[in-house]
């Protein structure tokens, strides 16, 4: 952990893992300021647009990062044991950083922005993201929902950062900066490059696993390392064996397991609903709050809609903490059920609350929130089914399925609002209806598990 560990004791070496962590997925979280981005780039040529994109294609863009943070997971948890945590979140940084500035040089076409921001800039994700869950989960074995929702939750926090400097904050850099003469899209690009390459690397410092036979003892962060275990009193022998921690399963053992497709599947479905709303929610409510007439002028809807993804994104955050710790309490199972069945509610209601400034920001809060969840809940239930010490491996094949998600619902989204006729939003109705019977399908999957 460089120079720093040497003045701390194991036990506080883990809080610095933790706030690496964070550092590293706060940068990882741009990808969930991409409705920022929309606006700009589906403004029409004809209107004084620079890209002139339509729905569909602005959504590929988003999708193709998603895919490719979840493909590039899987073999980045297959490097993991033997490059280390450190090297491989570095690299991460490296590649995020440099698929954005990409994005930003060559991003005057579609091909260019699916090409830097996509594929390059979701490998990177993918390399890095893995990491802080890994490490995070072996120093905190006691409080795996807790640290997986801390580990992530910067992911959610960041988006906010991203999504209001772009926007609005200090004038808004998409309105406000000029690089190299590049619009304003294209311009934050090449900052947020820079800016994400650095973050990243410093995170990366401190990501190193606990030391061998660490221990953690009490609530205070303590540790201990392993030691033979005393022998049991005499009037010990006789009591119930206590429980035995569950089998570690390689990745090709958990693919024969039923409960890897129902955690796959689960997940798929409810991060359908949440990545559609992130793709969506900057061009939904702009149209809602328009159609209903509660703001007349687009460039004050746009804002609207920008706060609501600011709220999205904060309640995201919170719900990877929040939800990780109800299911160290409550058990996975339940709280899979709960968090997809409050999801469902919500979204199917979504359309008709856009049309108010208020609900809108409520409801994207409460989406967020329970799409949060999903990062807490799915690495722990996969520790908890198939053992913490190849989650790197493991967790890379279940979150393939957000990938799939990552192309269904932007895709679902664009193309119903692509097929809406002018003036009118009732095709969002159908996009949101669709998202809410996947999240009633992934509650009732919940059930179907059994507790390890």
């Amino acid at each position: 952990m460089g120079d720093l560990a040497t003045y701390l004791s194991v036990g506080q070496r883990r809080w610095l893992v933790v706030a690496g962590a964070v550092m590293i997925q706060f940068c990882l979280g741009a990808i969930y300021a991409w409705s920022v981005f929309t606006g700009p780039l589906t403004q029409p040529l004809s209107a004084g647009g620079h890209y002139g994109f339509n729905a569909r294609e602005a959504a590929w863009i988003f999708s193709a990062g998603l895919a490719t943070f979840a493909v590039v997971m899987v073999a980045a948890g297959r490097v993991l044991p033997l490059y280390g945590p450190r090297p491989v979140a570095a690299a991460g940084g490296l590649v995020l950083g440099a698929g954005y500035v990409l994005g930003g040089l060559l991003g005057s076409s579609f091909w260019g922005q699916f090409l830097g921001i996509g594929l390059i800039g979701g490998a990177g994700i993918g390399l890095a993201y893995v990491v802080p869950i890994a490490v995070g989960v072996k120093w905190f074995p006691d409080k795996k929902g807790l640290v997986s929702g801390l580990a992530v939750a910067g992911f959610g926090f960041g988006a906010t950062l991203w999504v209001k400097l772009a926007g609005s904050w200090f004038g808004g850099l998409l309105h406000t900066v000029s690089l190299f003469g590049l619009p304003g899209v294209q311009s934050v690009f090449l900052i947020y490059g820079v800016l994400f390459a650095l973050l990243v690397f410093l995170g990366s410092r401190v990501m190193l696993n606990p030391p061998a036979g660490y221990v953690p003892t009490g609530a205070g962060g303590g540790c201990r390392l392993g030691t033979e275990p005393a022998a049991a009193p005499a009037a010990d022998k006789a009591a119930p064996p206590s429980p035995v921690a569950p089998r570690e399963y390689s990745s090709s053992e958990m693919l024969r397991s039923g409960h890897f497709y129902i955690l796959w599947l689960m997940f798929c479905s409810t991060a359908l609903a949440g990545l559609m709303v992130i793709y969506s929610i900057s061009l939904f409510g702009t149209d809602a709050l328009q159609m209903s007439q509660a703001v007349s002028d687009p460039a004050a809807a746009a804002r609207i809609a920008g706060t609501a993804m600011a709220w999205y994104a904060i309640f995201n955050g919170l719900g990877r903490i929040v939800w990780g710790g109800v299911s160290d309490r409550l058990g996975r199972k339940w709280s899979l059920f709960m968090m997809c069945s409050f999801q469902a509610f919500i979204v199917f209601a979504f359309y008709e609350l856009g049309g108010a400034a208020s609900s809108l920001i409520i409801a994207a809060a409460i989406i967020g929130f329970n799409f949060g969840g999903n990062f807490a809940l799915f690495p722990a239930a996969t520790a908890d089914y198939f053992g913490a010490a190849n989650l790197g491996r493991n967790y890379g094949w279940i979150f393939l399925s957000y990938g799939v998600a990552g192309i269904l619902g932007p895709q679902i989204a664009g193309y119903f609002r692509d097929m809406a006729l002018a003036g009118d939003i009732s095709t969002w109705q159908i996009s949101f209806s669709i998202a809410g019977a996947a999240c009633v399908f992934a509650a009732l999957l919940a059930l179907l598990l059994k507790e390890p």
